[in-house]
């Protein structure tokens, strides 16, 4: 098999992955909170990329970790996972699963606006435009199919879903500046965010009472949501001969998960999710068509 079609298979393998995981998350989420079902899944994850980390024989990589990148990666995995899925997974908990989705999916454009203070990059006149049309997305998706009340949707739920995609637009953003190995930088990332949901737990009085039924559905999202999906991921990455054309299957991931949130879960899909989904879809691409000009330039 030759490196790109390999790239593909776990590029593929990824997208699958991940298209499951909005179900997983409703599913998990009848039977546990939003802290519990984390919890499980951030230790699953953990895991999975310390069994990964030794079989790389990288461990003693990570004990002499220095302590400004461990001060990094603290701050890392302060806004991911722990942040982040603490934001995703509550608002999935106040949302249906076709608008929660979808509106996790901006982060991209809010990528762009990020990368301005941080990066240093200008904001052309078409990134605005951009985001004016992912905007319009939004709205589309939290009318739930009814336009004439476009505030259908939990209100709380569609501002942690959109803060969510900004939480994880930051993290890349930083993420994108540490230099260390992914995998390293991942394990790190997931021990501190145990350590915070551990520290979390004595105020939380129900935190270890977990439904076993649940368990499961916790276990599931910390292997293909996270652990295996993240390596298959960088696996994808890191022998592909096109990132940008691996890149492009990840549109697929919204559109999928639609097909098993309506299977799985049988929730009724309105065609605002769709218009909205597209919409966002057409806002990234554009923004990545500006991106490229203007590296070309």
């Amino acid at each position: 098999m030759k490196v790109q079609s390999k790239a593909y298979v776990f590029g593929s393998l990824t997208v699958l992955f991940w298209a499951t995981a909005a179900s997983a998350f409703k599913i998990g989420l009848a039977h546990l909170s939003f802290i519990q079902l984390l919890f499980i899944a951030n230790l699953t994850s953990l895991l999975i990329l310390l069994g990964f980390i030794v079989m790389r024989g990288e461990i003693s990589a990570v004990i002499k970790t220095k302590a400004r990148d461990l001060f990094h990666s603290a701050f890392l995995g302060m806004l991911n996972p722990f942040g982040y899925y603490l934001i995703l997974l509550k608002a999935y908990s106040l949302l249906p699963a076709q608008v929660a989705q979808p509106l996790n999916f901006v982060w991209p454009v809010m990528l762009v606006f990020l990368a301005v203070p941080i990066l240093g990059r200008k904001l052309s006149r078409w990134s605005i435009v951009a985001l004016l049309v992912s905007f319009i997305g939004v709205m589309l998706i939290s009318s739930q199919g009814d336009l004439s009340s476009l505030g259908n949707s939990n209100p709380l739920g569609v501002i942690l879903a959109l803060s969510s995609s900004l939480l994880w637009a930051l993290f890349w953003v930083l993420n994108v500046k540490d230099k260390r190995p992914e995998e390293i930088k991942l394990f790190l990332s997931f021990l501190f965010s145990f350590i915070y949901l551990i520290g979390l737990s004595p105020f939380i009085p129900e935190f270890y009472s977990i439904d076993p039924i649940g368990i499961p559905a916790g276990i599931y999202v910390g292997c293909f949501e996270m652990g295996f999906a993240f390596l298959f991921w960088l696996k994808a990455l890191s022998i592909s001969t096109s990132t940008d054309k691996l890149g492009n299957i990840i549109y697929l991931v919204p559109f999928l998960s639609l097909i098993f949130i309506h299977f799985v879960l049988g929730e009724s899909l309105y065609w605002t999710t769709f218009a909205g989904l597209i919409l966002i879809i057409i806002s990234v691409i554009f923004q990545q068509v500006i991106d490229k000009k203007t590296q070309d330039l």
